[in-house]
């Protein structure tokens, strides 16, 4: 009897320090690509899942083939781990965001390319493995049916954040001009079936744990959303969500939102000047009233809210983050994102840098000088480390004791003891993570390289 075929499935950190055990916590939730990968892999095939944030690759055990997912801030980090498997004789797959907006790059680091969502490819990849035939470069064109529900059977014995992902819908309709999803998603919105989706719902929830649908905007299609949230009621579930502005003005949406268990939506605010909001493509943030309307609107339906600010467009100056970060604390956001903009590949936003001959790495995400929360292009009204610095005092101040306790006060964040606890716990993680976020190198400090190339 013939050994079954063998897969090794590998989930990339961003990257780790020399001599660094930890790993930013707030970042290890169960990743859904791998699993995914799992469900659309036959059953007979012998399938293992090593996740690089929480242990070490076992590179001499056996296995067949290696298949990795690719986010520009992990790729440095992949293409380490896959030239330390290709070495072995392994053959690697690549597929991934990164692996469809960089596909020249990826390829020279695995045998085959996924480009494209893998729904319709990956089975078509292993069972081309199985018969030695596998080839260069699959591709996919079209949006596939999402009828696929992850196998999380692969992150057994894996130390999570308690909370379970679930998809609803891939894409947004939206086109921000920094927004890596619109270019591989090419502006549009599939979903699944709601049917499956509460299936799975029910089947993963957990006692005292909520439900994150990860979709890149719940209500990129309002009246999907909508019909999800009416066949959730009856659940007494407790999930939150990502979400444009627009929500925020619909009664209806806040009404259904509130009755399925929503607990609070990630609003991407951007920005509270309405010529970088023009800059970059966003300036419906500024409908009715904008950000404090939207932010009215919301607690009154009971709903708390996670907002993004970027820094960096060319009408930010240094006053721009007390600004934000006032505007936030006056607002009692649950919690907040300070960050400067990322020039990711295949966005209108890296592309004009480029062109402006503003970016400081000719790719970051591989330049070895590169650290996470380095700013890799020259801003118009401050240095870059202006930006950095501005960025990171305003994450010191927004979740400085002082400032989570005042905000934990806000009466959204204390309808419910469980909304309380977890106001506090996850403030409290953000305030930790802050400095070690900073200056993480991508990849891991301590590989020796080169990488091992295609043409090698």
């Amino acid at each position: 009897m013939s050994k079954p075929f063998q897969l090794t499935l590998v989930h990339p950190s961003v990257g780790r320090r020399v001599g660094d055990s930890y790993y930013v916590r707030t970042w290890q939730m169960e990743p859904l690509p791998p699993a995914m990968i799992a469900a659309l892999t036959p059953d007979d095939v012998e399938v293992r899942f090593y996740d690089d944030r929480l242990e070490r690759i076992p590179f001499d055990e056996p296995t067949d083939l290696v298949a990795i997912s690719v986010e520009t801030y992990t790729a440095r980090r992949a293409y380490q781990i896959a030239s330390d498997f290709r070495r072995r004789g392994v053959p690697v797959v690549m597929g991934g965001f990164h692996a469809t907006l960089c596909p020249d790059e990826v390829r020279e680091h695995c045998e085959t390319l996924v480009v494209g969502e893998a729904e319709e490819l990956f089975p078509e990849v292993i069972d081309d493995y199985r018969h030695g035939r596998g080839l260069g470069e699959y591709r996919s064109d079209s949006r596939p049916h999402l009828t696929t529900t992850p196998d999380r059977s692969i992150f057994r014995g894996k130390r999570y954040l308690p909370i379970r992902l679930v998809e609803f819908a891939r894409g947004c309709r939206f086109q921000c001009d920094f927004c890596a999803i619109q270019s591989f998603f090419d502006a549009t919105q599939t979903h699944r079936d709601i049917d499956r989706v509460v299936a799975e719902v029910q089947e993963v929830r957990r006692w005292g744990q909520m439900v994150f649908f990860i979709d890149d905007n719940l209500v990129s299609d309002l009246a999907a959303a909508k019909e999800l949230c009416r066949a959730l009621a009856p659940l007494k579930l407790r999930w939150v969500s990502q979400a444009s502005i627009t929500v925020a003005f619909d009664e209806e949406a806040l009404e259904l939102l509130k009755k399925s268990g929503c607990q609070g939506l990630l609003i991407g605010f951007e920005s509270l000047d309405e010529d970088n909001l023009a800059e970059m493509n966003k300036r419906f943030n500024t409908m009715r009233g904008g950000a404090r309307a939207a932010l009215e609107n919301m607690r009154r339906a009971g709903l708390r809210v996670y907002g993004t600010f970027i820094f960096g467009y060319d009408h930010d100056g240094p006053e721009s983050f007390r600004t934000a970060v006032e505007f936030c604390q006056e607002e009692g956001l649950f919690i907040a994102a300070f960050n400067h903009i990322t020039p990711f590949p295949g966005t209108p936003l890296y592309d004009r840098l480029a062109e402006q001959g503003r970016l400081v790495f000719d790719a970051w995400w591989l330049d070895e000088r590169y650290r996470y929360n380095q700013v890799p292009f020259r801003p118009r009204s401050m240095t870059p480390e202006e930006l950095e610095r501005g960025c990171l005092e305003a994450r010191r101040s927004f979740y400085s004791w002082r400032n989570i306790w005042h905000r934990s006060r806000q009466k959204v964040h204390r309808q419910s003891a469980f909304m309380w606890g977890n106001f506090l716990a996850i403030n409290a993680l953000h305030h930790f993570d802050i400095e070690r976020r900073s200056g993480l190198p991508l990849g891991d400090e301590s590989w020796q390289g080169p990488f091992l190339k295609a043409s090698a």
